[in-house]
């Protein structure tokens, strides 16, 4: 398989052009920035990755990675830096750096920047046939206490994250540790 070329996207941020192999620092890839902190995907909207997903989040204390949600695939994360907090089934556990959460599928969560600094997680998943579609955003208390919850259960990934806001972007001087 030939190398993927890195196309500059208009918002700034390098991606793939296909689905070749390559190398690209975080520094240098597409990001995207909002009221749910910033994300780096690696991937492109042209080039998405067919059976792994895997990014970074960059949290100020107090924004989620996500809405609180369960699927049909297994997911990782894994604290690079700062510290966390993890809603899991409905209930609170505190994660700090170098501290991994495995998500098997079907488990509810979500993760929320927590401590005095930014933090940011590796989060990696399984994009699977049966996993395509499988996103349920159940309504939960612990959740919504920390505005990463719904009010409505729902499937619909626009109705759970329609309040927040999502622009692409180039990455931004000091949104990673050194």
């Amino acid at each position: 398989m030939p190398e993927a070329e890195l196309v500059a996207s208009e918002e700034g941020g390098l991606g793939p052009a296909d689905e070749g192999w390559f190398v690209l620092n975080a520094r240098e890839a597409r990001w995207s920035t909002g009221d749910l902190g910033e994300y780096c995907a690696f991937e492109s909207r042209e080039a998405r990755f067919p059976q792994l997903g895997i990014n970074l989040n960059r949290l100020e204390p107090g924004e989620s990675m996500t809405m609180y949600h369960r699927e049909k695939a297994q997911e990782g994360f894994l604290v690079l830096s700062g510290e966390c907090l993890l809603v899991v089934e409905g209930e609170e556990r505190p994660l700090r750096q170098w501290d991994f959460f495995h998500c098997p599928a079907g488990v509810a969560h979500a993760i929320v920047g927590a401590g005095e600094g930014p933090s940011v997680v590796l989060a990696v998943g399984a994009r699977t046939e049966e996993s395509r579609g499988s996103v349920v955003y159940p309504v939960d208390p612990v959740a919504l206490r920390h505005r990463t919850g719904v009010e409505v259960e729902t499937a619909d990934p626009r109705e759970a994250y329609a309040p927040f806001t999502l622009r692409d972007c180039a990455y931004e001087e000091g949104w990673l540790p050194e």
